[in-house]
């Protein structure tokens, strides 16, 4: 009962003045003030064509008046007109002076986009209010908008850079030296000859510059199941450190004094780029307490701009919640590849892992996989074995989210045609991660990620250290 007289008198109030702009009396005279109080009144009262009438009377004694052109974006849009309602909206942006008018003028052009169906670009726009909010509150909204627009939205896209100083671009020996060719060289010596690295076979160090585009169209979902269509682009190219291109250059010149052909290498020798298309499946249990996830891709890679090799790989998983605080996943993977530049291969994978949050909020995360792959060159079958740890500080470390990480793995190859006895590979990583939570531009936080890892081998040659440092960004939300 209050609330319906409440709206008539918002109404009538607004009646009132809105009367008085269309009376034909001369001597009717209404200020701006009380005629924007008179169309705000109006659209609360939900009499959304006297709001648009008085807004545009607004606008005809000031078409640079911002909080006229939001008024009416409002009223368009509860009248069903949202390509109108976002060009107000655009004209509100466009001639608001405080942070407080551009926020309001921000949301209202997602609001309209969003009505229009145009979610991606309504997600924009919150990104752009986030920006401006003149408060914390005011930026709690647009994140609170932004992913319920998120949830609504088919198109789903992800893009990532990469800057990243990298001691191994080209997976290069850590040695000088390794035991080469054995059954080349079994008539003089069983164990093979220990023979110089050549500079491209030993670690080049340089600058890896890449970027990535992941996109899901969801083409159909109920209150259980989602149907994506899955895009993924990828490219990263190097360029090589001042320390490794004198040593190629070396190299090229001894060859060349030799009578040989230099090799010319250059950081986009190593330049690697993916496409892919796929289908992704995810269904949720009757207990929302875990999810069934179906993945599989189509795609083609390509080595410095020639293609390598096409692949088909799918991946099944399930999820559980034991409890509150307690996930556990199964995978099971397969990647089958056809080589154009390299062997044709059959990998399968099975792994578990379990992600707890612990009492002080942190993070635990631990997963073991096992792996096999098979291929019509006997050099490359191997078994592996792999263990992986994580740990997430809960509580930011002065303004910045803490991540660590620790992997280690054994893998081992039947074969090689450097040692009788094949080939073990026991490898060991490391990383951590950081994310500057102070630092916000459009809901984006940097990252910074170093990493390192070693790989020792009963074979030189796969003797490998590795140190990077990746710099990139995250999505706050």
């Amino acid at each position: 009962m209050a609330f319906h007289l409440r709206k008539h008198l918002l109404y009538a109030l607004g009646f009132a003045v809105f009367a008085a702009v269309q009376a034909p009396s001369a001597e009717t005279r209404i200020s701006p003030v009380e005629m924007e109080k008179a169309a705000k009144l109006s659209l609360a009262a939900g009499a959304d064509v006297q709001a648009l009438t008085l807004a545009d009377a607004l606008l005809t004694r000031n078409d640079q008046d911002a909080t006229a052109h939001m008024i009416r974006s409002r009223a368009l849009r509860n009248l069903g007109d949202s390509g109108k309602a976002e060009a107000a909206a655009l004209s509100g942006w466009q001639h608001a002076r405080s942070d407080e008018e551009k926020y309001t003028a921000a949301l209202l052009v997602a609001q309209a986009l969003s009505s229009d169906g145009k979610r991606t670009r309504a997600q924009l726009w919150l990104r752009r209010a986030h920006q401006v909010a003149p408060t914390p509150a005011h930026a709690a909204r647009a994140t609170q908008d932004f992913k319920y627009v998120q949830r609504r939205n088919p198109w789903n896209t992800h893009l990532s850079f990469t800057f990243a100083p990298n001691s191994n671009i080209n997976n290069g020996s850590a040695r000088d030296t390794s035991a080469l060719y054995y059954k080349f060289f079994e008539p003089f010596n069983p164990d093979g000859i220990e023979a110089t690295l050549s500079a491209a076979s030993k670690a080049l160090s340089g600058l890896e510059l890449g970027t990535e585009v992941q996109s899901r169209y969801r083409f159909k979902q109920t209150e259980r199941t989602a149907h994506d269509l899955r895009l993924g682009l990828s490219y990263r190219s190097y360029i090589l450190s001042n320390g490794s291109r004198n040593d190629l250059e070396a190299q090229d010149a001894e060859r060349i004094a030799n009578g040989d052909v230099p090799l010319d290498i250059s950081g986009s020798d190593y330049a690697y780029g993916t496409v892919r298309l796929g289908y992704g499946y995810k269904r949720l249990r009757e207990d929302h307490r875990g999810e069934f996830a179906l993945v599989a891709d189509i795609g083609q890679t390509f080595l410095a701009g020639e293609r390598y090799n096409s692949f088909l790989r799918a991946n099944v998983g399930q999820s559980f919640y034991a409890n509150q605080t307690t996930k556990l996943r199964f995978d099971f993977g397969v990647d089958l590849r056809q080589g154009q530049r390299s062997a044709d291969t059959q990998s399968f994978s099975l792994s578990t892992g379990v992600s707890k949050q612990l009492a002080n909020n942190d993070g635990l995360f631990l997963g073991v996989s096992v792996a096999t792959q098979s291929s019509e060159s006997a050099s490359l079958e191997y078994n592996e074995i792999q263990l992986r740890g994580g740990y997430v500080i809960g509580k930011p470390v002065m303004g910045t989210s803490i991540q660590v990480g620790l992997e280690t793995s054994f893998r081992d190859y039947d074969m090689s045609p450097h040692a009788a006895a094949g080939r073990s590979d026991f490898e060991i990583s490391a990383d951590i991660s950081a994310t500057f939570q102070q630092i916000d531009y459009y809901g984006f936080h940097p990252i910074v990620r170093l990493s390192a890892s070693t790989t020792n081998s009963n074979i030189g040659l796969y003797d490998i250290n590795r140190v990077g440092l990746n710099i990139g960004i995250s999505s706050a939300f």
